[in-house]
C-alpha cells in the first residue's frame, strides 16, 4: 500500500504543476483590462503606465507566469487589485461555506440516490424502478441554473417555507444543498442499480442463499460490498466537480463561497483571485481524486496488483 500511494503520489506532481502554468497562461486571455478597472476611463496615460509597472503588468506574459510560478511555490497567491488584500486570505474567509455546501450536497445525494439504486435493483421492472428511472433522467438533464431559482420560487416565495439566500442558520443549507446533489444522486442511483443487477448474478449470491443466509444479509453483507467499489470512484469524482460546480449555485443563492469570490474576480478584471480561485478548484480536484484512487486501492487490493504488474511489464 506505500510503494502505490508513492506511485500515485508522484503521477500527481506534474499534473499539478501543469495546473498552475495554464491557470497562470490563460487568466491573460480575460477580455478587459484590470488598469481600467482600477483608475476609470478619465486616468491620464502617465497614471496608466505607473499602474501597470507596479502590477508588474508590464512584462511578458511568459515572464509573468515565470513570477507567478514562484510565488506559489513559496506559498503566495499574491494580492488583489481591487480589495489589495492578500488572496490566501480572501480565500480562506470563503473556503468553510463552499466546503459547507459541498459536503451537505453528498450528503443528500448518499440518502437519495443510494437507497433509490437499490429498491430500483431489487423491483426491477416494477413501478418502483420505473419511477427511479424517471428521477434518474430528469435530475440528469436539470441544470443547475435552472433547478436552484425553480427551487426558491415552490419553497421559498410560493410556499414560504424555506429562506430565499444568504447563508445563516440551518434552513438556508436545505435549498442550495439540493440544487447540488439531486444532479449527484441521479448518477448514484443508476449506477448503484447497475451494480446491485451485476453482482445479483454472481454464483456467490446463490450460495449465500443456499447456505440459508437471510435475503437482507445477502443483500447488506455480500452484494452491497461489492456493488459500493464503483460507488467510491463516482463520489469521489463527483465531490471535486461539486466543488467547482458551486459557482453558479453560489451566485443564484448568494452564497458567500470561493464560487462567488471567483466571479467577482472575473467581475472585477482581478486577475490574482481568479487564479487563485482556479488553482484551489484543480488542486481540490486532484486531491479528492488522489484520494479516491487510494481508497478504492485499501477496499479493492487488485488495483495495487494490476499496478504492480503494469509497472513490471
Amino acid at each position: 500500500m506505500f510503494f502505490y500511494c508513492i506511485y500515485r503520489v508522484l503521477h500527481v506532481i506534474p499534473v499539478a504543476l501543469g495546473v498552475v502554468v495554464a491557470v497562470a497562461l490563460f487568466i491573460h486571455l480575460v477580455p478587459g483590462d484590470p488598469v481600467d478597472t482600477l483608475l476609470g476611463e478619465f486616468a491620464t496615460s502617465q497614471e496608466r503606465v505607473q499602474l501597470r509597472e507596479r502590477l508588474g503588468l508590464h512584462q511578458p506574459v511568459g515572464r509573468q507566469v515565470l513570477t507567478y510560478l514562484e510565488q506559489v511555490a513559496h506559498g503566495d497567491l499574491g494580492v488583489s487589485l481591487i480589495y489589495n488584500r492578500p488572496v490566501a486570505e480572501m480565500m480562506g474567509e470563503r473556503l468553510l461555506p463552499t466546503l459547507e455546501l459541498a459536503i451537505l450536497a453528498v450528503l443528500v445525494a448518499l440518502l437519495l440516490g443510494i437507497p433509490m439504486g437499490i429498491l430500483s435493483a431489487l423491483q426491477k421492472g416494477r413501478w418502483i424502478d420505473t419511477v427511479s428511472s424517471a428521477f434518474s433522467l430528469v435530475g440528469v438533464a436539470m441544470p443547475t441554473f435552472w433547478l436552484g431559482p425553480m427551487l426558491v420560487l415552490l419553497f421559498s416565495i410560493y410556499l414560504g417555507w424555506l429562506p430565499v439566500s444568504e447563508r445563516g442558520e440551518w434552513t438556508t443549507y436545505i435549498l442550495p444543498a439540493c440544487t447540488m446533489g439531486i444532479a449527484l444522486s441521479a448518477i448514484l442511483n443508476r449506477m448503484t442499480r447497475s451494480s446491485m443487477l451485476e453482482h445479483l448474478k454472481e454464483n456467490y449470491v446463490r450460495t449465500a442463499r443456499a447456505k440459508g443466509c437471510s435475503e437482507w444479509s445477502v443483500i447488506g453483507k455480500h452484494v452491497l460490498r461489492n456493488a459500493a467499489l464503483p460507488l467510491v470512484t463516482v463520489v469521489g469524482l463527483q465531490f471535486g466537480v461539486l466543488l467547482t460546480g458551486a459557482v453558479i449555485t453560489e451566485r443564484v443563492f448568494d452564497w458567500p463561497g470561493v464560487g462567488s469570490l471567483m466571479l467577482e474576480g472575473l467581475n472585477n478584471r482581478d486577475y490574482p483571485i481568479v487564479q487563485g480561485c482556479v488553482l484551489l478548484f484543480s488542486a481540490s480536484y486532484l486531491l479528492v481524486n488522489l484520494l479516491t484512487d487510494l481508497v478504492y486501492a485499501f477496499v479493492d487490493p487488485r488495483i495495487q496488483l494490476q499496478t504492480r504488474s503494469s509497472r513490471h511489464g
